[in-house]
């Protein structure tokens, strides 16, 4: 019955979010909720939530003061050489942008972190889709599945718990699975070329000429500023084309969205020229201090925030008037993820989570035990969609492995096929860094999801066969 119930409530909630009926914070706090009453442990549903949120606290933390961190550097001005750069490489080509969405995902995954790689990413690339009105649920598509694949890394987390998890060594797991993990990265490229040439039939390219600047096309003006890139011009999918125009609308900043946003305006008062190689070596040494975990995320971020308002903002009017422009994306992205700590804990604290892989683990057939990695591989599609990758690699591996073992088949062989789902996971609605890259991207859930499924499992199938082709797994 758990099994059962466990299945339609995930159902319920990506047939309800895609289909738009519910919005997903409502989605993940109404729908688990009836199913643990459902259930029978409606009595217990506080004790579900409130572990659920005593996990999830400092993800939600961490988001909060990491949105406020990097929408500083953003406002001061950190980003806006990386932009004209791939100004320069995009040329005003959608063909270009999309691809230099994926090669810049990929770059900033190095760090580790999903969160991170995706505010970036939104940061640099928003203004240009926005411009040139293309599909935004193509940047978050790309962007996610970039990371995915890159989220493999050692220090990016499954590689670590599978490494723990079968008391393995990481880099006896990661090293071998490189080729078929470039192979992955390359077909992500291969669909931001794909998907950009669609885009550029859709909506042109712009004529600048020769000499233009590069922020032009950022900050609306001049040759580009009658491309066409209205209110819900990249809300939908690649396949609806904007009705509306870029001109100035009510809230000033020439996007007519009303979210007061204002690209990489080259004159924005909020730029901090002197303070831009402070600015770069604080992040540097954040990002650095993250990677070698002196201080627990959260941790860096607060001080980093806190450091960030007071050097490039003394004065406090103008501190207030930064957090109050980020106010909105840190109400959404926190409140998303404390809704998901309803989901997960009542998938975890009934039951239903357990219950639900060990139908699967025993849903496999005795003559594919020789063939275990295989089907690991292919159960780490699903599995690490409907459950935190905590879950699978401490839950569901070690079964796989072991089941593995009694036919033969290496644990290295296991732990490499169960990476290969990353690209699908990092778009999970238990992922918190996706809600930050919708709501930064403006990008309904249920529009990245509809979009993003497809192109992310097929790019895990393709790690997955060139891990086979190449003898990894």
């Amino acid at each position: 019955m758990l099994t059962f119930l466990g299945f339609a409530m995930i159902a319920t909630f990506l047939v309800l979010i895609m289909m738009k009926k519910l919005s997903p914070i409502a989605a993940l706090v109404l729908i688990p909720a009836l199913f643990c009453v459902l259930a029978g442990r409606g009595a217990h549903l506080g004790d579900y939530v409130i572990e659920g949120v005593g996990k999830l606290a400092p993800t939600a933390a961490m988001l909060m003061f990491a949105i406020v961190y990097f929408g500083v550097m953003i406002d001061v001005g950190l980003f806006d050489p990386i932009v004209r750069g791939i100004l320069r490489f995009c040329k005003a080509d959608p063909m270009r942008v999309v691809v230099g969405t994926a090669v810049l995902a990929a770059i900033v995954s190095l760090d580790g972190d999903g969160s991170t790689t995706f505010m970036i990413t939104v940061s640099a690339m928003y203004p240009l889709y926005k411009r040139l009105g293309m599909s935004l649920v193509v940047m978050t598509g790309v962007a996610a599945t970039a990371n995915g694949v890159m989220n493999t890394l050692p220090w990016g987390g499954p590689t670590a718990r599978a490494a723990t998890a079968l008391k393995l060594d990481a880099a006896d797991i990661f090293v071998p699975m490189i080729p078929a993990l470039a192979a992955g990265l390359l077909f992500v490229f291969v669909l931001a070329y794909v998907l950009g040439l669609k885009e550029r039939r859709r909506v042109g390219t712009l004529a600048l000429p020769a000499d233009a600047e590069p922020e032009l096309v950022a900050a609306g003006g001049g040759a580009g500023a009658g491309a066409g890139a209205g209110a819900g011009a990249g809300s939908g999918s690649a396949d609806t084309a904007p009705t509306a125009t870029a001109t100035t609308g009510p809230d000033g900043d020439g996007d007519g969205d009303g979210d007061g946003f204002q690209g990489l305006d080259p004159n924005r008062s909020t730029l901090r020229p002197r303070l831009y190689w402070f600015n770069a070596a604080l992040t540097v040494t954040l990002l650095t201090a993250m990677i070698m975990e002196l201080l627990p995320i959260p941790v860096l971020f607060l001080l980093g925030a806190a450091l960030a308002l007071t050097v490039n903002f003394p004065h406090m009017p103008d501190q207030k008037a930064r957090i109050a422009a980020h106010a909105d994306n840190v109400l959404n992205v926190a409140g998303m993820v404390f809704a998901a700590a309803v989901f997960t804990g009542v998938l975890t604290g009934t039951g239903m989570v357990k219950h639900m892989a060990d139908w699967l683990v025993g849903a496999v057939p005795d003559a594919m035990g020789p063939h275990m990695a295989l089907v690991t591989g292919l159960l780490s599609l699903p599995l690490t969609y409907f459950m935190s990758n905590d879950g699978f690699y401490f839950g569901v591996l070690p079964v796989l492995a072991e089941a593995g073992a009694a036919h033969g088949v290496s644990p290295l062989e296991i732990a490499r096929a169960s990476l290969v789902g990353q690209a699908l996971h990092m778009s999970s609605p238990l992922v918190p860094a996706v809600y930050v890259l919708v709501g930064m991207a403006k990008v309904e859930f249920g529009d990245h999801t509809r979009f993003t499924v497809k192109w992310a499992a097929l790019t895990s199938l393709v790690v997955l066969a060139a891990g086979m082709l190449f003898g990894i797994i």
